[in-house]
């Protein structure tokens, strides 16, 4: 595999539930708090989505950082918001079907409750997930990110997730959420339907990361700092891989 140091992410283009009126779109952290932990280890990423252009912020992923600004402190999520430059990354993001995963290291998907709606119906992202697994690259995901795994086949037909250990937001957290009614599925089901090994923190919201092999999957936002830290040091793992002489595989 050829390094090239980048990391292309995964974000919604759906704004709206369908049951209901609740907007939607990506959960702000899951986008910054990877960029923070990938950025400082030397990675440069792109944003892409299914339909590419402009994307949606839930409104509720923002309130951390309204409340943050009206008590005076202001994290690393305030400050990602108010960075003009920043932001702007959202309004043109690459359309997934233009995308090679060849420019890459690994693929990110950001959460929030739009990627339910857009991401499984969404042939090229499938097609893309498989082909960084199957050229050995790292496939991730966060929360809602999941989603996009859902009808991830590869070459031989089976699905990514099948047999493997995987994560995402969990059905409890929906119903805590208030959203079990508005949602179109249930994704720790969904994941298990299709031979995902599923599993969750003890505590609803707790961070909860897993790692099989080149799949890393997160169940939450709390999850998000740590499966960006799993993303880089396996990233630096199959660096070091690479960087050893081929005599030794023959």
């Amino acid at each position: 595999m050829t390094v090239t140091n980048k990391i292309l992410i995964i974000v919604t283009n759906s704004d709206l539930f369908e049951k209901v009126g609740y907007r939607t779109g990506l959960w702000l952290s899951e986008l910054v708090e990877f960029w923070d932990v990938a950025e400082e280890a030397g990675y440069k990423m792109d944003i892409a989505s299914p339909s590419g252009g402009k994307i949606p912020l839930d409104p509720e992923s923002l309130l951390i950082t309204e409340i943050g600004d009206a008590i005076g402190l202001k994290g690393s999520l305030s400050r990602r918001y108010e960075d003009k430059a920043f932001m702007r990354l959202l309004d043109n993001t690459l359309k997934v079907s233009d995308v090679d995963p060849a420019g890459y290291d690994a693929i990110y998907m950001a959460g929030g409750h739009g990627g339910m709606f857009d991401f499984p119906k969404s042939p090229s992202l499938a097609e893309l997930t498989a082909r960084f697994y199957e050229s050995g690259k790292i496939v991730a995901a966060a929360c809602h990110g999941p989603c996009g795994l859902l009808e991830v086949k590869l070459s031989n037909g089976t699905y990514l997730v099948e047999g493997k250990e995987v994560t995402g937001f969990s059905w409890k957290e929906e119903k805590l959420a208030n959203r079990d009614q508005a949602v179109p599925f249930n994704l720790e089901e969904e994941l298990q339907k299709r031979g995902g090994r599923y599993s969750k923190a003890m505590m609803p919201f707790g961070s909860h990361v897993v790692e099989d092999g080149l799949l890393i999957t997160a169940q939450n936002p709390k999850s998000t700092k740590n499966v960006s830290q799993a993303v880089v040091k396996k990233l630096k793992e199959l660096k070091e891989i690479d960087s050893l002489p081929k005599e030794m595989f023959l």
